[in-house]
């Protein structure tokens, strides 16, 4: 429970810390690049090769896709609380020995749900904005013949990991009826 504490606190500091760096000054991005025709020179041995990312300094973000990075991060910053008061919850439940109630029914489920969607939508977010700078800084050029890409890079772990939480909290619904059942026979 402590330790889920500490890192709810350590992981919510380095958030702050980098959205208010997309305010205030040069920001490091990985950028996706949503065309092909940009070549790799100088491959040895005949290869050839396109590149599909371009990691860019920016001195200054324009506002609108600085506050859709932060607005990602806060997303991805509430699940990872989500799963770490799911921790401290479920730490202090199983510590008083009351672990089958539908309040942890309900909790587990809850916090499956918000990492699912804050995870999606904080991704979504993210690389909006990111292919959005792209095309502001030329880095994302298409040819007559291309039309809008998207580019991005969607993890769904977090979202499969929610999933399995609102599973959890069925099997935990399951496990209070037993224990409902079993009071009623001793």
């Amino acid at each position: 429970m402590v330790a889920s504490a500490v890192a709810a606190v350590a992981t919510t500091a380095g958030t702050v810390a980098g959205t208010a760096g997309y305010f205030t000054g040069p920001t490091t991005l990985e950028l996706p690049i949503a065309t092909d025709s940009l070549t790799a020179s100088g491959l040895e041995a005949g290869v050839t090769g396109h590149y599909t990312a371009l990691q860019a300094t920016l001195q200054a973000l324009p506002p609108g896709e600085a506050a859709l990075l932060s607005w990602a991060a806060a997303l991805n910053q509430l699940g990872i609380l989500t799963v770490l008061a799911l921790l401290f919850l479920l730490g202090y439940r199983l510590r008083s020995s009351i672990l089958f109630t539908a309040a942890s029914v309900r909790i587990i489920g809850a916090c499956g749900a918000v990492l699912a969607a804050a995870s999606i939508i904080g991704q979504i977010l993210d690389q909006v904005a990111r292919g959005r700078l792209a095309e502001l800084i030329g880095a994302s050029r298409r040819s007559a013949e291309e039309g809008l890409i998207f580019v991005g890079h969607f993890d769904l772990a977090a979202l499969m990991a929610g999933l399995v939480l609102v599973l959890v909290a069925g099997v935990f619904e399951y496990g209070r009826r037993l224990q409902k059942d079993t009071e009623g026979l001793v």
